[in-house]
Parts: C-alpha cells; structure tokens; sequence
C-alpha cells in the first residue's frame, strides 16, 4: 500500500513539475496580456468609485423583475453574493487543474489571457453605460436617506485613487448598467462551455448564472435592465472577441506537443519526448466519459 502511495505521489509531482515549467514558458511569452489584464481590473474599480461620487439618490425606478419576484430582504442580501463567490472560485481552480489532473484540455496562461480579454472588453462597454446615464441606485445602501448612498467630496485626488475593496465593490452606487457580478459569472460560464469536457458542468454553469440573475434582482442590488443587457453584450461580447483571437492549442492534439520545451533525445530520467508528452498532456484524447457526469 505504501509502495502503490508512494509510486503514486512520485507521478503526481513529475506531472506537476512538468506543467510547471510549461507554464512558465507560456507565462514568459504571454505576461504583457496578463498584466494589462490585470491592471484594467483597477481600472474599471476606479471608474465605478468615481461614479459614486456622481450617485444621487432618488425613489426607485418602477421595474418588471421588482414586481414579479418577491423581495429577499437585506438579511438575505448575502445569498447572491454566495452564489457568486462559489462560481468564481470553481472558475478558478478549474483553469488550474492541469497542474494535477492527468486528463486536461486547456493551459492555464493562455486561458487566463483569454478570460481578461472578455473581462477587458465587457467591462470597458460597461464604464461607458454608466457614466452615460446614472440611475437612482436600487439597492438598500443607495436609498435616499442611507449615508453610504453619495461618497463626500474627496480631500486630494489619492482618496480616489485608494480603492477600499471589498467595501468599494459592496456598498458602490451609480455603477448599474451593466451588472458587474454578470459580467465575470458569464464569461466565466462561456469558456469553460467553451473549453470544459463535462457536460453537466456546462448544463450547471448555465443554470446558476440564470439563478444568480434572478438572485441579484430580488435582492434588489440592480435593475432588471441591468441583468438582461448583460446578458446580450457579454455574450455577443465573448462571441466577437473569440473570433479575433488565435485558437488556443487543443492538448488532447498532438500537435500541442510544439508548446513543450521538451528536447527530442532522452532526459536525465530517461524519458523520451513522447512519454514526457504522454505524462504532460494525459492520454492522447478526451475521454468520452469526460463529456458526462
């Protein structure tokens, strides 16, 4: 038993370090993509706490989604904000399971370089929407009456420069068409569609991005405007977008094996190229129980 754990571990960290080295060659050649990515991440906070600046608190707008689905309640409030976070972590450790799995499909940068490619495109479309039109803030901290409804004047320009996150991100107004927490749930949800081999996953991603549309709503922190042009715009969005960009390599091809800094003479452990392929990439194809659960 202990020979059969150990055999085990041995092969799990020579796949490890195998996708590693990978990786690291990918993020090299791929790093400005991932940092700009990043970077516009502050960028987008920073204009959703600038329009709060701008928020003016009025009576809430007559809405269709208001009137049909009963209203959770602020001691409910954190039921969307669950769905959301579980979503975004599954995301995230599933464009990180090549590092342990045997079977895999995708490489971690080049997926995350597509990802904030979405992100980047959404999010700038989404700046533009709401510093166009600022609608009086539907959420229970943006009623007129709530302190947190308009930011005070700002003493120096490093006040907004300072984003308070997660505060920022909780308690902002003004920054309502489109949802934000839409945003990264479908693009999300489009690529592992996209790039995931389980199909009850796909079906899941599917059903709990319409739940979390309808959570958001009841819980009053956006119109339903807001859910349904996110729902059109990043889809179109991902879909112009992933015209665009170059195919990512398919690892169950072999052709995948060109991304390997493999040479084609024995390695120190004495393994070939093709087995270091075969231990890097799993089989030579998905397997068909792979599309099912």
């Amino acid at each position: 038993m202990s020979f059969y754990i150990g055999r085990e571990a041995s092969k799990l960290w020579k796949r490890f370090y195998a996708e590693t080295t990978t990786e690291l060659n990918l993020l090299a050649e791929n790093w400005k993509y991932l940092l700009a990515g990043i970077a516009f991440q502050y960028i987008h906070g920073l204009a959703a706490r600038g329009v709060h600046y701008l928020h003016r608190p009025g009576p809430t707008l007559q809405d269709l989604g208001f009137i049909l689905l009963p209203e959770l309640g602020q001691e409910k409030a954190y039921i969307s904000e669950t769905l959301f976070t579980f979503i975004f972590l599954s995301f995230v450790l599933w464009t990180f399971h090549p590092f342990i799995f045997k079977s895999k499909k995708i490489y971690t940068a080049l997926i995350w370089c597509r990802v904030l490619a979405f992100l980047v495109a959404s999010q700038a479309l989404r700046i533009v929407t709401f510093y166009a039109t600022q609608l009086p803030g539907p959420n229970y901290h943006c009623r007129e009456g709530s302190k947190l409804a308009t930011l005070p004047r700002p003493d120096s320009v490093f006040e907004v420069l300072l984003i308070n996150f997660p505060q920022d991100a909780i308690y902002g107004c003004g920054d309502l068409i489109f949802s934000s927490h839409m945003i990264f749930t479908l693009v999300f949800v489009n690529t592992y569609h996209r790039y995931g081999t389980r199909r009850c996953i796909k079906q899941l991603g599917w059903t709990l991005a319409v739940c979390q549309s309808l959570l958001i709503i009841a819980s009053r922190k956006h119109y339903t405007v807001d859910i349904v042009v996110a729902w059109y715009t990043v889809n179109l969005v991902v879909f112009f977008v992933e015209k665009k960009l170059k195919e990512l390599p398919d690892r169950t091809n072999a052709a995948a094996a060109l991304l390997l800094p493999l040479s084609t003479k024995d390695n120190k452990d004495g393994r070939t190229k093709e087995e270091n392929h075969k231990l890097l990439n799993g089989n030579s194809g998905v397997d068909p129980a792979d599309w099912v659960c």
